[in-house]
C-alpha cells in the first residue's frame, strides 16, 4: 500500500512538473495581463488580435502548409524505406537500419547548416525559394516514419505479400491491397509524427528559410526579442490552441487503437 502511494506520489509531482507551465499559459491567454503572475481580468483580446492579425495569420498558414506538404513528401519516403528494407537481406537491412538512426540522434543545427551548406553553397539553390526548407524538414522527419512503419511491417505476417503474388496479384496490388492495409496505423502515426517535427522545428528552419518567410518557431523566438507585446500574449493564445490540438489528436488516435485492439480481439 506505501509503495502503490509513493508511486501515486511521483507520478502526480511527474505530471504537475510536465504541464503546469502548459496550464499556467493556458490561464493567462485568456488573461488582460501582459506579465505571467500578475492579477488579472478574463478577455478574450488575445485570441481577437490572434486571428486578426494579417502577419500572424499569414505566419500560421505558411507553417501548417509546410508542414503538411513536408510530412507527406517524408511519408512517402518513409513508407517505401521501411518496406524495401523490411524485404531487403539481413545485412542490408542492419546498414539501413545504422543510416536511419543517424539523422535521428544528430542534433538539428547540425542537420540544418548541413542542408544548407549542401543546396545553396554547394548546389547553387537560391535561399529565396522554399526547396531548402522543405529538404530540410524532409531529412527530418523521414527517419521517423520510418520507425513508425517498420514495426507494423514486423508484426504482419510477411507470408501475406507472398501468397498474393502467388495468387496472379501484380506486386504493386499486392503492396496497395495486402502489405499498405496492414502497416496503415504506423503509416498514419509517422505522418502525425512528421507534422509535429516540422511544426516544432527551429534550427534547420532558421539555416533554411527564405528571409521573407516566417514559422512558428522562428517568429515566436524573434517575437520574444522585440517590444510588441500584442503579438507577444497573442502567441500565448496561439501555443493553447495548438496544445489542445495536439491534445484532442492524442485522445483520439488512442482511443482510435484501443478500438482496433478490441475489434480484434473480439473477432479472434
Amino acid at each position: 500500500m506505501k509503495n502503490r502511494a509513493v508511486k501515486c506520489i511521483i507520478l502526480f509531482l511527474a505530471l504537475t512538473f510536465i504541464y503546469a507551465p502548459i496550464l499556467i499559459l493556458a490561464l493567462y491567454s485568456f488573461a488582460d495581463s501582459a506579465t505571467i503572475g500578475s492579477a488579472f481580468h478574463f478577455s478574450l483580446q488575445n485570441y481577437v488580435t490572434l486571428f486578426t492579425t494579417p502577419e500572424l495569420m499569414d505566419m500560421i498558414w505558411g507553417t501548417l502548409s509546410l508542414a503538411v506538404f513536408s510530412a507527406i513528401i517524408a511519408t512517402i519516403l518513409g513508407t517505401i524505406g521501411a518496406i524495401g528494407v523490411f524485404y531487403s537481406k539481413k545485412r542490408a537491412q542492419m546498414v539501413a537500419n545504422v543510416v536511419n538512426q543517424i539523422p535521428v540522434v544528430n542534433a538539428d543545427v547540425v542537420t540544418g547548416f548541413s542542408i544548407c551548406i549542401l543546396l545553396v553553397v554547394v548546389f547553387g539553390v537560391s535561399k529565396d525559394t522554399f526547396f531548402p526548407l522543405i529538404a530540410g524538414h524532409v531529412t527530418l522527419s523521414a527517419p521517423f516514419v520510418y520507425l513508425a512503419v517498420l514495426p507494423k511491417l514486423k508484426q504482419m505476417d510477411s507470408s501475406l505479400y507472398e501468397a498474393a503474388l502467388d495468387l496472379g496479384a501484380s506486386p504493386a496490388y499486392a503492396l496497395r491491397k495486402v502489405i499498405l492495409p496492414q502497416i496503415m496505423s504506423g503509416v498514419i502515426s509517422g505522418f502525425a509524427l512528421a507534422i509535429t517535427l516540422s511544426l516544432d522545428d527551429y534550427f534547420i528552419a532558421t539555416y533554411t528559410k527564405p528571409a521573407t518567410f516566417d514559422t512558428i518557431s522562428t517568429y515566436v523566438v524573434n517575437a520574444t526579442k522585440g517590444s510588441q507585446t500584442e503579438i507577444k500574449t497573442a502567441l500565448w493564445a496561439l501555443s493553447t490552441i495548438i496544445f489542445v490540438l495536439v491534445l484532442i489528436f492524442a485522445v483520439l488516435m488512442n482511443v482510435v487503437s484501443n478500438k482496433r485492439s478490441d475489434d480484434r480481439k473480439a473477432g479472434a
